[in-house]
C-alpha cells in the first residue's frame, strides 16, 4: 500500500506541475484549451485518489491529525508531494 501511495503522489505532483507550467500557459498564450482539459481531468482523478489514499494511510503509518493535514496540504502546493514523499514516505520504504 505504501508503494502505491508513493506512485500516486508522484503522478499527482507531476500532473499538477504539467498543468501549471505547460497546459495553463498554452491555454492562455496560444488559446489552446484542449490539453488543459485532458490533463486537468486526469489530475482531478489523481488528486481525489491522493486524498483518499492519504486518509487510508493515516492509521497504517500512525499519523496524527497534524501530519495528515500536512500531507493533504502538500497536494495543493507545487512540488509539495515530492517534499512529502521525501519527508514522510521514503524513510519507510
Amino acid at each position: 500500500m505504501l508503494k502505491s501511495f508513493r506512485i500516486l503522489s508522484l503522478l499527482e505532483g507531476v500532473s499538477f506541475l504539467v498543468i501549471l507550467f505547460i497546459t495553463m500557459p498554452s491555454k492562455y498564450a496560444f488559446d489552446n484549451g484542449m490539453p488543459n482539459k485532458v490533463i486537468g481531468m486526469a489530475h482531478g482523478f489523481l488528486f481525489l485518489g491522493y486524498v483518499v489514499m492519504a486518509i487510508m494511510m493515516k492509521p497504517v503509518l500512525k499519523w496524527n491529525n497534524k501530519t495528515l493535514a500536512i500531507v493533504l496540504l502538500c497536494s495543493i502546493i507545487p512540488f509539495g508531494t515530492f517534499w512529502m514523499d521525501k519527508k514522510y514516505l521514503r524513510p519507510l520504504a
